[in-house]
């Protein structure tokens, strides 16, 4: 199984024990030339409508001091022979301020939480019983989340939504951007955009009334199934989040020593995580 993630953009949290590798997607497949029976496909451009509609949303998410969100997603995996298999899986969060998270996946194969306080990033498995800590940190939670999955080797599901509307997230290396329509996720009237960008190509629906994403559909180039990943969500942020919600309670749980991807191959010589 070649655990092709459909989310370049998107980042996911892999379900691997302690520490989480990325998988490494195949080389592109090249496109086919066009024969004289297929028809013109016209050149990309970018709607500045479509990128200002980018903007409104980051501007949206950079402006919310707190908010819970919960998602529901669907993840593509490629087995070796090519076939595609769509997991289901949740993924919730909980935001303070600038630098205190608590993100939680859950499927049937796998159970993630992950704290942040602005200094210590704790990752811990229920089911297994056992955490690891990252200390020293001291970033917010947008600098932790641009680079954590080179830098640590760990990979944290809807990291954009940190980065949206931030130097971050670049506009100017989207290739097309169009809009699609005014459709409903869930009842609520959104407007539904499409985006390339090297190696991926993803949609939004943004709401209306609030400006923030209802749904993402990202599609990966690295793979030459297409692998997708799709998450639809739901925002609260009426609700205070309070600090207390976002501390770490070991509650018998082991620690363990963390290992960056980078080392973990040596570390497993060694008989080490």
């Amino acid at each position: 199984m070649r655990h092709s993630l459909a989310c370049p953009l998107l980042a996911l949290l892999i379900a691997a024990p302690l520490p989480w590798q990325s998988a490494s997607g195949a080389p592109p497949a090249p496109r086919a030339a066009a024969s004289a029976a297929t028809p013109a496909v016209a050149a990309a451009t970018v709607d500045p409508e479509a990128v200002a509609a980018l903007t409104r949303m980051g501007k949206a998410l950079r402006a919310l001091p707190h908010f819970t969100l919960a998602a529901t997603t669907r993840t593509d995996y490629v087995l070796d022979d090519g076939q595609k298999l769509a997991l289901a899986g949740t993924v919730d969060y909980k935001v303070l301020g600038p630098d205190r998270f608590f993100v939680e996946i859950r499927s049937d194969h796998q159970h993630r939480q992950l704290f942040y306080d602005g200094h210590t990033l704790t990752i811990h498995s229920p089911r297994q019983k056992y955490y690891a800590t990252v200390e020293n940190l001291d970033r917010s939670s947008q600098a932790l989340l641009s680079d954590s999955a080179t830098r640590l080797g760990v990979e944290f599901p809807l990291a954009d939504l940190f980065l949206w509307g931030t130097p971050g997230f670049p506009t100017d290396v989207i290739e097309s951007a169009l809009f699609v329509g005014s459709e409903r996720v869930d009842g609520e009237a959104t407007r539904h955009y499409a985006f390339r960008q090297p190696g991926v190509d993803w949609q939004v629906w943004i709401s209306d009334a609030t400006h923030l994403p209802r749904q993402l559909l990202i599609t990966s180039h690295a793979d030459p199934a297409l692998p997708d990943y799709q998450a639809t969500l739901k925002w609260d942020t009426r609700r205070a989040v309070s600090a207390n919600e976002l501390v770490f309670r070991p509650d018998g749980a082991t620690r363990i020593a963390f290992v960056p991807v980078a080392q973990a191959g040596d570390a497993d010589d060694k008989g080490g995580l």
